[in-house]
């Protein structure tokens, strides 16, 4: 499938994607890419999160392909059940653990545990082996889980601008790569 095919949602997690973070450099660099938006981005409340990711997907013409980051991976996988529109495919970077009592700040815990019933459309996880918001195994087992392809990102972090992924162009290629792997769904 081509970029052209589908409507991109950019689903950014807690506190949003900045100017330097990767998603909002893809973005403005893929033509029919837009960002799911949220009424209040440092204190997420997982019903409207999720309401909003399912209107944004409702609301698309094309097949969509999600690509979230962190909360915003949450917020992708609990909010599958409610789509009415088909979806393509799941690009997942850095899948927090919503289901870890050490997680802060504690409210993102509202977002799990994770479902854990493989994903209705083909996926692909990528995760950081030294990530503060998630164990390198737990990501590992929601992308078995989830029936998901599995990248492992080494230590890279939380996958974001403070990490140094800003352009992040070997994502940009793993994105590419899946996406050329995915049909429009029937």
């Amino acid at each position: 499938m081509r970029v052209s095919e589908a409507d991109i949602l950019i689903i950014p997690g807690y506190k949003g994607s900045p100017a330097d973070h990767w998603q909002t450099r893809w973005e403005s660099r893929l033509s029919t890419a837009r960002r799911v938006e949220q009424a209040e981005w440092t204190k997420p409340v997982f019903e409207d999160w999720t309401a909003s990711l399912v209107e944004a997907v409702n609301a698309s013409t094309r097949p969509v392909v999600l690509v979230a980051h962190s909360l915003g991976v949450a917020t992708a996988v609990q909010a599958v059940s409610r789509f009415e529109r088909p979806v393509a495919g799941a690009f997942l970077v850095a899948p927090p653990d919503v289901a870890n009592e050490a997680i802060r700040p504690r409210h993102l815990m509202t977002f799990g545990p994770y479902p854990r019933d493989p994903l209705p459309f083909p996926s692909l996880v990528v995760a950081s082996r030294n990530d503060p918001f998630s164990s390198f195994e737990a990501a590992e087992d929601a992308a078995a889980a989830w029936g998901s392809l599995f990248v492992d990102a080494g230590e890279s972090g939380h996958i974001n601008g403070d990490s140094g992924h800003g352009p992040w162009p070997e994502g940009l290629l793993t994105f590419g790569k899946f996406m050329g792997r995915l049909a429009a769904p029937a």
